[in-house]
């Protein structure tokens, strides 16, 4: 079943692969990547989301709002999973970026374009930094013979800046998931909960 799902995909990316402007967004149902979703279809690019599940804690809550989202744009979901016996919770999680990123150029080796991720500023992490974006960019042309690109359009953003794109351009927020411990209701306490208590104020 898996391997007929990669053939259609790999179907659809040779479609897509005539057009200019392609870009695989990394869709967690958070703000940061809805926002990144929602500028690429401004900019008129063809969008195909792209939801991993690597044993994140909050995988389940998380997938249902990438759903919704996905639903919302009208545009098309892709998910995949790694199977571990470990499950990833609060805090920073080293390799987790750069895990996702070649996640996706395997799932889809054919794919030609942009491959977008919802990092910012204002946060001590190495890979939501712009040497990690070089260093990845240089791996992707090399993997890829400069066929596939890292974008981050929100990089040099705060979140208050992110928070306040979401406004301007009616992002539906309540669509969206934030909570490392993929609590219902939410945990109030985690980083995640914590910014997002600055948009409901």
């Amino acid at each position: 079943m898996l391997q007929n799902k990669v053939i259609k995909f790999l179907r659809y990316v040779r479609r897509m692969d005539k057009k200019q402007k392609t870009v695989l967004v990394l869709l967690s149902g958070g703000i940061d990547s809805t926002a990144c979703l929602n500028y690429y279809l401004k900019e008129k690019f063809d969008v195909i989301a792209v939801f991993i599940d690597y044993g994140q804690k909050a995988k389940t809550n998380e997938l249902k709002s990438a759903k919704k989202i996905a639903e919302y744009y009208k545009v098309r979901l892709e998910e995949i999973t790694l199977q571990t016996k470990k499950i990833f919770s609060i805090g920073e999680i080293i390799g987790r970026n750069a895990f996702l990123i070649i996640s996706a150029i395997m799932y889809a080796p054919e794919f030609k374009g942009l491959i977008s991720l919802g990092i910012h500023s204002g946060t001590i992490y190495y890979d939501c930094s712009e040497s990690f974006v070089k260093s990845m960019n240089e791996i992707l042309i090399g993997y890829t013979n400069g066929q596939v690109e890292l974008d981050t359009p929100l990089l040099k953003w705060d979140k208050y800046m992110i928070y306040q794109y979401c406004k301007d351009n009616k992002i539906p927020i309540h669509l969206t998931y934030s909570c490392e411990n993929g609590g219902e209701p939410t945990c109030g306490s985690c980083l995640s909960c914590l910014d997002r208590r600055i948009l409901d104020a």
